[in-house]
């Protein structure tokens, strides 16, 4: 990839597929508003200054609502990429990862798909929804969007989800297996999906699925860090702002985000 796009940032206002709290459709000026708060500053731990005006661009949000957001969504995403940009998504709930890697497999037909979660959101259908945001790699792998799907931080999978990842060829990663690094290797385009609850709870209180035992925000940068392959576009979710504590979780998630671009622009 000779010219790889610049990174958009492009918020999705959604929360509609969430099945336990809802409240993460308010999350991507929260996580805008930390990443640009004058208690930090815009370089990245790979030396990468995002505070330069061609560093990466803002695409702004997108509202939708219950009935067609999956294809608003997979239509804006397809016009980023169309234009040439490499689109960061904020959203929102992990639903919204479906359509936008719908989006993405029209350009890349080889993807590969570094997801950090504490669920596998492998569930074939979820109280009775097959969208819901505990279901996109289901979609995703049934619907041959990536060629190789990599679960990093997962500490809550049952039988069903198990045996999913068995049919599709999930590569599943256990907090008991980290650090796993050679794990997050690609030939070809990658794509990232953070939801930030793979983060303990101690760092990110903000999620709508606390699942203690997570990741510290170290841990996460270095496994972010490590990637290697051309990273085409990204998504950061489940921030849920009803939950958090004292903004904790925007300061995290826009850590994540920094990183997370740092890490695209960044030429060694």
């Amino acid at each position: 990839m000779t010219n790889p796009g610049t990174p958009s940032l492009l918020g999705i206002l959604f929360d509609g597929k969430s099945s336990y709290l809802r409240g993460a459709a308010d999350a991507p000026p929260k996580i805008r508003a930390a990443l640009q708060c004058d208690a930090s500053n815009h370089w990245t731990e790979l030396g990468v200054n995002l505070g330069l005006p061609d560093a990466y661009e803002d695409a702004g949000d997108l509202a939708c609502n219950d009935q067609d957001a999956f294809g608003a969504i997979e239509s804006r995403v397809r016009q980023l990429i169309e234009a040439g940009k490499r689109p960061v998504v904020l959203g929102g709930d992990h639903s919204i990862t479906y359509p936008i890697v719908k989006a993405f497999a029209q350009r890349y037909r080889e993807i590969t798909i570094f997801h950090f979660d504490a669920h596998p959101d492998l569930y074939d259908e979820f109280e009775g929804d097959r969208l819901s945001h505990a279901c996109p790699f289901a979609r995703i792998m049934e619907s041959g969007l990536a060629r190789r799907l990599v679960q990093v931080g997962i500490r809550t999978i049952n039988q069903h989800q198990r045996e999913q990842a068995a049919r599709f060829g999930v590569e599943v990663v256990g907090m008991s297996s980290l650090p796993a690094y050679a794990k997050l290797q690609a030939n070809g385009p990658v794509y990232i999906s953070f939801d930030v609850d793979v983060l303990d709870p101690a760092f990110a209180p903000g999620v709508s699925h606390r699942e203690p035992g997570g990741m510290s925000v170290r841990a996460a940068i270095a496994h972010l860090h490590a990637i290697e392959g051309p990273i085409v576009g990204a998504d950061l979710v489940e921030y849920n702002p009803v939950q958090d504590v004292a903004g904790l979780t925007a300061t995290v998630a826009a850590k994540i985000l920094k990183e997370i671009l740092g890490k695209m622009i960044f030429r060694p």
